[in-house]
């Protein structure tokens, strides 16, 4: 039941990072549910508990403890790219719609609650990113040999 969560992942995709995939404390959100077969043989399930676009989202106001907001990265991919299979791909219009997806994630977050935020800079820097919303982040951390995924800790307050 979606009352009884506590965390929303409003992008979930494939759920790769998560240690436990079926977490009950998590609501997995993302705007589209499919499956992808990879010619290794891998087979990649989106399947999220909610249909959803990070944009609109259909959550009562402060309800979450933490919020998850992992958006695609890479804009405009083509229907057969295997990193718009994995990850999505972001618009043209990318720098609104990552606003917008900030300011859900914002509104579902209770107050004092946290938001994680990851981006990779394959394309996009992250401070281009961070001009898109008011809030500062806490802190964060760079992972990956390149060091271009970035992890990013919100306090709404």
């Amino acid at each position: 039941m979606i009352k009884d969560k506590t965390i929303l992942d409003v992008c979930c995709g494939g759920k790769m990072f998560w240690f436990d995939k079926e977490n009950p404390n998590v609501l997995f959100s993302d705007v589209r549910k499919e499956d992808h077969l990879f010619n290794d043989g891998h087979l990649l399930k989106v399947r999220p508990d909610v249909i959803a676009d990070f944009r609109n989202l259909p959550f009562e106001n402060e309800k979450f403890k933490l919020v998850v907001f992992d958006p695609p990265h890479v804009e405009n991919l083509t229907e057969s790219s295997i990193i718009r299979k994995k990850y999505g791909t972001l618009s043209f219009d990318w720098r609104t719609h990552i606003r917008e997806g900030f300011n859900e994630a914002f509104r579902v977050l209770e107050p004092n609650g946290i938001l994680i935020f990851k981006w990779n800079e394959v394309k996009i820097k992250v401070n281009d990113v961070l001009k898109l919303t008011d809030i500062q982040p806490l802190f964060g951390h760079r992972t990956s040999k390149s060091g271009n995924t970035i992890w990013l800790c919100f306090m709404k307050i």
